[in-house]
């Protein structure tokens, strides 16, 4: 007969334990349910954390644009090859098509050896290696061959140097693609910042902005153009014209820039062609090491790594396009790195 025993009952330390053990957990609870939520980061937080995201932004815009003109220059240059291949095409064609009447004719008359049929081949050089059969040629024949061979051969090469940039196309259209993401992505995150901010943060913020443009806008030194050459005078007066037109990434004008699109597209207006990227520009003249130096007009570098340019306007300002949310607006020198100007 099987006993029964009681189950034995848990000591009183592990009583004690357990029952300590929950008290804290009720505890911890109670305190994670009361616990304030984690501060809302201040305006001034804000603006200076999406200010550090527009100028990655731009920094990858310039990328961009870097990108985008080379896609554009290898897009223009394999047409330029293929349209050189399809014509050096027609002309081989002709080439063959008149040694082979010459061969017709030769065959008619008799006087030609049945090793003439080479004389068609898609492989002259194998020909022409033959010694023993240039003996049955005539001069004129010779001479044909001789144009088809140098016509094949810068046939091929064209062909080869089409394949060359079609495969630098590729890997170009691949580095826009990337630094298009990055952009959007540097922008979303700005936007998801600047949607923390309350409607009364905003308008604080779009004040201050306002305010620091009408300072600068009145410390421009209007009549300073004359201090410049007709070129960079008439460049600063067309981006003058387009004050208060939109920062859009990758764009040129006229409706919309970014920042190296508005000196370009200025001096466009100008008669004088520049590169597309800020980073060009910084190589595209003469370098002013002086804030002092610059005169109106005159291209202005900034950050060490060139990827912000604007037009010296006069008085320690400069106009140019801003970042995403800005527009085409006059701003002091002094807000952001200065690194050189450049006359253009």
């Amino acid at each position: 007969m099987a006993s029964h025993r009681r189950p034995k009952q848990p000591s009183r330390t592990r009583v004690t334990v357990l029952t300590t053990a929950a008290a804290a957990a009720v505890a911890f609870s109670a305190q994670a349910a009361n616990a304030a939520p984690s501060e809302k980061p201040s305006k001034d937080e804000v603006k200076s954390k999406v200010d550090a995201l527009y100028e990655q932004t731009e920094q990858a815009t310039e990328k961009m644009d870097g990108a985008q003109e080379k896609q554009d220059k290898l897009q223009k240059e394999i047409s330029t090859i293929q349209d050189n291949v399809a014509r050096g095409q027609e002309e081989l064609n002709k080439l063959r098509d008149s040694l082979g009447s010459m061969a017709s004719a030769q065959y008619r008359t008799g006087g030609i050896d049945p090793s003439v049929q080479l004389f068609l081949s898609s492989d002259p050089d194998d020909y022409l290696d033959k010694a023993s059969t240039l003996d049955q040629l005539s001069g004129q024949q010779v001479e044909a061959l001789k144009k088809i061979q140098a016509k094949q051969r810068e046939l091929a090469q064209e062909r080869a140097e089409a394949s060359d940039k079609l495969k630098d196309l590729s890997a170009t259209r691949a580095e826009l693609k990337k630094k298009k993401d990055e952009v959007k992505s540097k922008l979303a995150a700005a936007q998801k910042l600047l949607n923390t901010l309350t409607a009364k943060e905003k308008a604080a913020l779009d004040a201050e902005q306002a305010r620091a443009s009408r300072s600068s806008t009145a410390r421009v030194d209007l009549g300073s153009t004359t201090s410049a050459s007709g070129r960079a005078a008439a460049a600063f007066a067309a981006a003058q014209s387009v004050i208060g037109t939109p920062y859009v990434y990758g764009a040129s004008g006229p409706s919309s820039f970014d920042c190296s699109g508005l000196t370009s597209w200025a001096y466009a207006q100008a008669g004088v062609s520049i590169p597309r990227t800020s980073e060009a520009q910084a190589n595209a003249g003469t370098i002013i090491s002086s804030e002092s130096a610059l005169k109106v007009g005159d291209l202005v570098i900034f950050y060490g790594d060139h990827h912000h340019v604007g037009l010296y306007a006069g008085n320690g300002q400069v106009l140019h396009a801003p970042h995403t949310g800005a527009v085409v607006r006059y701003e002091s020198i002094a807000d952001m790195p200065f690194q050189f100007g450049v006359r253009i």
